[in-house]
């Protein structure tokens, strides 16, 4: 089995950002690929959440951790550092000044799964 399945989450780390409703499809596939695929390899689970309002779309992707010591290692030695994407000044309306790291202290039912394909994992025609 996979050692990383063997870990239990802990620690949460979420980081947000807005963008201008007319560039939320283009940010939502740079952030993936730039973003996201990076934190797949290396945090225990991600979710990118999207919130479409009027004018804007606001990001979130969460990632979990088993420690914040196993985030720093990805993060670097200040894992609350917000670290921006190439492009995020280009996209986001705001550059965020901060992530937030929270401690799990609950977690039920069948969060994290992917029960159907988000807008990257769909398939061709």
């Amino acid at each position: 089995m996979n050692e990383q399945a063997n870990r239990r989450p802990v620690i949460a780390r979420i980081r947000r950002g807005r963008v201008k409703a007319d560039r939320a499809d283009e940010y939502e596939v740079y952030n993936y690929e730039v973003g996201i695929k990076p934190l797949i390899e290396k945090a225990l689970g991600v979710q990118a959440l999207r919130h479409d309002g009027a004018g804007e779309s606001e990001f979130v992707t969460i990632s979990y951790w088993e420690s914040v010591s196993a985030m720093a290692r990805f993060a670097g030695s200040d894992p609350a550092a917000v670290h921006h994407l190439p492009r995020d000044a280009e996209f986001l309306i705001e550059l965020p000044k901060a992530v937030q790291i929270r401690e799990i202290r609950h977690s039920h039912g069948r969060t994290g799964l992917v029960l159907t394909p988000g807008p990257m994992e769909q398939a061709g025609p």
